[in-house]
């Protein structure tokens, strides 16, 4: 099984919803099939966010969304790997591989200074596979205030 990863369209969308809805319950949301669906329609339209699409024999199979930062340092373009979703059934087999060598291609053909995520300390299957695939850790700490 041959992993191709592509830019997601908005006619993509509709084969998105499933896994990006599962992506939000395992972040504890609750299922949301119309809610999924209006935020991939309105980032991916308004070209807010890049999704990564991977199939296997015509299937999606997994996706990554990156938002666009700037820094004001480096006077530079920075992306945020937001999101990365790969289902129970399709995972070790190196679809979430596929999907970060992707998202590294982009931003560095996008001329971006950095491409950075966060996860949680505590999920451990994902510390594994980006420091697996050369990403490093680093102490830094990111701080936020609910709004609402």
């Amino acid at each position: 099984m041959k992993t191709k990863v592509r830019q997601a369209e908005l006619d993509d969308v509709d084969e998105l919803v499933p896994l990006f809805d599962a992506y939000r319950q395992f972040y504890d949301q609750p299922s949301d099939l119309t809610r999924a669906r209006n935020w991939l329609r309105a980032r991916i339209g308004a070209n807010e966010s890049v999704v990564l699409l991977a199939e296997t024999d015509g299937n999606a199979v997994g996706f990554t969304q990156l938002y666009p930062m700037y820094s004001s340092v480096h006077t530079a373009r920075i992306w945020v790997l937001n999101d990365l979703y790969v289902p129970p059934d399709q995972r070790r087999h190196g679809v979430a591989k596929a999907l970060l060598k992707a998202a590294i291609e982009y931003a560095r053909n996008d001329g971006a200074s950095r491409l950075q995520l966060e996860t949680g300390r505590r999920n451990e299957a994902a510390r594994a596979l980006y420091r697996n695939a050369g990403w490093q850790e680093d102490d830094t700490q990111w701080y936020s205030v609910p709004l609402n």
